[in-house]
């Protein structure tokens, strides 16, 4: 046992099992690896021919939602407008309808004047309406203006007396309509 050559002789056969277990347990790892290897090579086949028109489906599908994002803005826009217009429509139906009104109560105003004028009882001929309204002095002015007394000595009634039209008439007195301002306030506050 103490002879080299054995010793060397069986560190060899060692050395090649060793070897050939190391072997046995390499050749389904590689076997794995090859494997693996066509299946990353199949892989990028498959994107290197699939990734191209997804990419760009994905580049037209940006595309069609920036489109229709526009389209919804226009679309906002458009009711935005016609919000407005209806806003202005309502504006103008209500102003319509407010001069719609004013005419109305200006016409039933007018229609009740009207009516209240032509119900109106006439003065009585015997009482001169001014009268009512006058003072004494006035009274006795109209009056005497009335008898024709002042036409004699004024001379200027007597020139329209001569035309056929009398004092009365010419003052607007017979016509029933007052002939100043303060008349006018005496007819409306008697009215009302």
């Amino acid at each position: 046992m103490s002879d080299p050559i054995f010793w060397l002789g069986l560190s060899i056969l060692l050395v090649a099992v060793s070897l050939t277990a190391v072997l046995v347990t390499l050749i389904p790892a590689v076997q794995a690896l090859a494997r693996a290897a066509r299946s990353v090579e199949k892989l990028a086949d498959t994107l290197s021919r699939e990734f191209p028109p997804t990419l760009e489906a994905i580049r037209l599908t940006g595309l069609e939602i920036s489109e229709l994002t526009d389209d919804v803005s226009d679309g906002v826009q458009s009711a935005g407008e016609v919000v407005k217009q209806v806003d202005r429509s309502i504006g103008s139906a209500k102003k319509q309808a407010q001069n719609v009104q004013v005419t109305t109560r200006s016409l039933v105003t007018g229609v009740m004047a009207a009516w209240k004028t032509l119900t109106r009882k006439p003065p009585h001929s015997g009482t001169n309406r001014r009268s009512d309204r006058l003072s004494a002095s006035q009274r006795s002015a109209i009056s005497l203006r009335d008898s024709g007394f002042e036409d004699r000595y004024s001379g200027g009634h007597a020139a329209s007396a001569s035309n056929g039209e009398s004092p009365r008439l010419r003052n607007g007195e017979g016509s029933g309509l007052p002939t100043d301002a303060e008349d006018f306030e005496q007819v409306r506050s008697k009215d009302s």
